[in-house]
Order: C-alpha cells, then structure tokens, then sequence
C-alpha cells in the first residue's frame, strides 16, 4: 500500500498506562474508501469507560468516535454521496455511522446495520498499521467501505456537531422505538447529553410535559433549557407524574442514565400501556431484579436501543440544523484540548463539571 506523510496518533495502551503521542503513516484509500483529516473529536462517556476499565478495548488503540472530518482523498471506487443524496467533494465537511456494514448479512437485512456481522466500528478496534486509523484521537482517519456518511453545513459549530455520530444518532433512533404524539407526558432520566438531546427531541415531537429527572442540580437546571418542562430529583418523580396525569402514569420513559434506580422507578411511574426505552446502560453493572407480571398485566412496551441505522444520522444532523440556536447545544461542550493535553482532558471530563469536553489535532 503506497503511503502518503505522517499524522498524529494518540494510542491509547490500557487502563493507567501512558498514552503514546505518535506520528503514524497515513493510508491511502483503497477501493471504497474515503481518508477524512479530523476536525475535531469530543470525549464520550464510553470513551471514559474504556479508559477507566469498566469495559474492555483492545490495546493499542486510537479511541474516539465522536467526530467531524473534512474529505481528503477518495478511494477509486467509492460512491461520492451522502446519505441525503448530496454529492461529496474534497474539502466537504463530514460526519459518519458509528458503524461501517455490509448491507448484505442478516442484521442489516433485517433493519439492524448497527449489529452487522462485519461491522467496523470507530474508535473501538486495534490500532497496528495505517489501514487501522479508524478512529477520532488521530489526525486523520480511514473511513472504510460501507460507512454511511452525512455532508454537514460549514456553518454547525463543532461543539454541536461532533456529538452527531453517537449521541444525538443514538436519541433519534430512540425516538422512533418511543413513538412520542403530541400532547404526551414523557419521562427523561439523566441529563447528560443522551438525557439533554431525548428532552429536546420528544419536545419537538409535540410532547405535553417533558419532566427530566436527574440527581445533579447543575445539570437539572441545564434540561430547563433543552424543553424539559420540570426537572426533578428522583424523589419527586412519583408525585410529580401522578399530579400531571391525575394518577393514570407516564406515556413513555426514556431511560439515558444507565442508573439500575432509574429503570427500578420507571415501573413506579408508567401509564397502563406506556413505553419503556433503555438507551444509557452500555456498559456492565449488576442485574436489576423485574417482576414480568407488572410487565405483562400493565401491557407494558420495554425496548432497548444500542447505537443506530444511517437514516438516524440524517435525522440527527437534520434535527439541529433546523433548530438552529432553539437548544443551545454548543454550549455542552466546556473545553478543547490539544492531544497533547490528553490527560488533562480526561480529568476534565472526568470531574462531573462538563457535558464533554473535546479534542483537535496537534502536530508533531
């Protein structure tokens, strides 16, 4: 494979090992490839639990997956539009799937590329030759065949479009398991950005109170501004609900804390024939005891939702552009950092005081 010039790598090693700030070869694309120069990188919070421990990433590997690129170079054969049907060109700036697929297994078949059988998924896989630079803690990074990507305005701030191809994505393919209609009263745990952006998503769907439930008074304050309606303290949340519905329960809980208390007090709080989404428990914790018969007597929907199909990634970019300054979401991202600045960055996201915190490249 013919090599162009270097960029910067950070390889993550492990839980409490040192990162390596390196100059790494640059691939060419090969046949459906399409190589991006990173733009910038915010730090998810699964990004934080691979480097805690609390899940399991192969080592080395370049982290990070919540990115906005600018389209470099084109493979020979790839197609050159985004999934809007809008032509791509060198110099468009992009975001893209979580997950490259095939198209063709089972899962893909069958509405659920995220699972694909030959799925590649950024900033989760080994980093040992160029072909490998598939994730947002690089310069540069190899978006490999069957990745869905979206061309976003020149215009969207950083801080509101790295988050895309992960958070928002993930909410919007949360929202078509909800099924939220006007009028409703949706629950909302956590006010993260998962919890921030399902606020502001059921309320564009024309849901009727949005209570957000969340344990941080800084962060309930901020779910005021993202159409929660009434944010609230776990302790409130039976009451509250009940005075809402005169007693008949919430019509849907999106649950994005990934809190076991939290799934625990949805079946306090549900409406006979009410939804359940699950969307924040991605990593492992202990089991939650359930009781089917208040499941099954109740006509309870329970769903969960892991990552998203490309038609979410559209719907994501096409949510905030339309909003435009509505939800200021710009505002969730509290710093930058260089990469070379990559443990301060993580203490930072680390500390409870930021939503994200992001990264841009540093040459060598």
């Amino acid at each position: 494979m013919a090599l162009l010039a270097s960029t910067t790598a950070l390889l993550f090693q492990g839980p409490g090992q040192p990162w390596l700030f390196e100059s790494v070869p640059i691939p060419q694309p090969r046949n459906g490839d399409i190589l991006v120069r990173v733009l910038a990188c915010t730090i998810c919070g699964s990004d934080l639990h691979s480097i805690s421990g609390r899940r399991t990433v192969p080592t080395p590997s370049v982290l990070g997956h919540e990115i906005v690129g600018e389209i470099v170079e084109f493979g020979p054969t790839v197609s050159r539009l985004s999934i809007d049907g809008t032509p791509l060109h060198v110099g468009t700036r992009v975001c893209w799937s979580l997950v490259a697929n095939c198209d063709h297994c089972f899962y893909c078949e069958h509405d659920l590329p995220q699972k694909c059988s030959t799925m590649i998924k950024y900033g989760h896989h080994a980093y040992s030759c160029p072909i490998d630079l598939t994730g947002g803690f690089a310069g540069h990074c190899l978006l490999v065949s069957g990745t869905k990507i979206m061309q976003l305005p020149a215009s969207m701030p950083l801080e509101v479009a790295c988050p895309i191809s992960c958070a928002t994505a993930t909410i919007a393919s949360a929202m078509e398991t909800a099924k939220i209609v006007q009028g409703e009263t949706v629950v909302v745990f956590g006010a993260g950005m998962l919890g921030v952006t399902a606020c502001a998503m059921a309320k564009d769907l024309g849901a009727g109170k949005v209570v957000c439930v969340e344990r941080s008074a800084v962060r309930r304050e901020s779910s005021l501004l993202f159409g929660a309606d009434i944010a609230i303290e776990d302790s409130q949340l039976s009451e509250v609900v009940r005075d809402l519905t005169n007693g008949r329960g919430a019509d849907c809980v999106l649950e994005c804390s990934g809190s076991n208390q939290a799934f625990e007090s949805t079946m306090n709080v549900m409406r006979l024939g009410g939804r359940v989404v699950l969307v924040g428990a991605v990593f492992p914790q202990e089991p939650v005891p359930i009781v089917l018969e208040r499941i099954v007597r109740r006509n309870l929907l329970v769903a969960g939702i892991h990552n998203y199909a490309p038609r979410n990634l559209k719907q994501a970019a096409d949510f905030l552009s339309a909003s435009g300054g509505k939800y200021p979401f710009e505002s969730l991202v509290s710093a930058w950092y260089p990469f070379t600045e990559i443990e301060r960055a993580v203490e930072h996201a680390c500390s409870g005081r930021a939503v994200r915190v992001g990264l841009k490249p540093t040459p060598i």
